[in-house]
């Protein structure tokens, strides 16, 4: 934990290892799963505790997107297990308490919308085909407030820059107020203003007793809120500890980091989060 975070930061952001902790938010053991045919990830063990701020790194094609895609469902374990609040994956239904910022994309996947309707998808795993009611309207309102684009709601998502396009796709993920928060990537590609958005989004998220698990290529500004990391090297674990210092574009063995990610096309997809 950086030196930036209080003493008193720091004894809440570190859940205790007793029982009074609860299920861990992610439980992954041995986990085993291939992309179109190739093996990705070779026995990877994974645990999120709540209130815990996780950073997955590793090179390129090491298994950090596909880990956070059978976390969500989007991948499928060939062998292993998953837990999710201490249920087992195949009987949890409560997907309202995941929020997911996939890699940046455009936020609407080329269908005409507005920030608000974009953002206004995150509330469905909550209440289904059901009219929106003014809670929800609220809580979109909230979200974009959150990333600073309440101002924006009713321009097309067309229309916005790369930043902006990453800070819809966060307040989609926030407005359910997840208890597990999933950002594959979210600083890539995006500028200083945005990156520390993200920052004091997450410091905000923490305090509520949000859990976070983080792809990242580099701490950047948001080491100081990194209680474990978590590297990979060929589908395996190199390491789960605390965050090696001074983590930059090149500063993990064998790291040659080309966007987009080898284990990110193709997969075959299971009924999930984004289902």
């Amino acid at each position: 934990m950086s030196a930036v975070i209080s003493t008193a930061d720091s004894d809440r952001l570190q859940p205790s290892s007793g029982e009074d902790a609860g299920p861990a938010v992610v439980s992954l053991r041995g986990a085993v799963a291939t992309v179109g045919g190739r093996p990705v990830l070779r026995g990877v063990d994974l645990t999120v505790r709540p209130g815990e701020v996780v950073a997955l790194l590793g090179a390129n094609g090491s298994g950090k997107s596909t880990t956070v895609k059978t976390v969500i469902g989007s991948v499928p374990l060939a062998q292993g297990s998953l837990e999710l609040f201490g249920r087992p994956r195949r009987k949890f239904r409560a997907w309202h308490r995941v929020g997911y910022v996939p890699q940046r994309t455009t936020a609407a996947g080329g269908v005409p919308a507005t920030v608000r309707e974009v953002v206004s998808t995150g509330r469905l795993p909550q209440h289904g085909l059901l009219p929106f009611r003014r809670t929800d309207r609220d809580a979109v309102d909230r979200a974009l407030t959150s990333v600073g684009m309440l101002d924006r709601a009713g321009d097309g998502v067309a229309n916005l820059s790369g930043g902006q396009h990453q800070r819809v796709l966060i307040a989609r993920a926030l407005v359910g107020r997840p208890d597990l928060l999933i950002m594959d990537e979210p600083m890539a590609g995006v500028d200083v203003d945005s990156q520390q958005v993200l920052a004091d989004i997450l410091r905000t998220e923490v305090e509520r007793g949000c859990a976070v698990l983080l792809v990242l290529h580099e701490l950047g500004p948001l080491e100081p809120l990194i209680d474990r990391a978590v590297v990979l090297r060929d589908g395996c674990v190199a390491h789960d500890g605390p965050p090696p210092r001074s983590v930059g574009q090149h500063a993990l063995p064998g790291h040659d980091h080309v966007h987009p990610h080898a284990d990110d096309h193709h997969h075959r997809t299971t009924p999930g989060l984004l289902t």
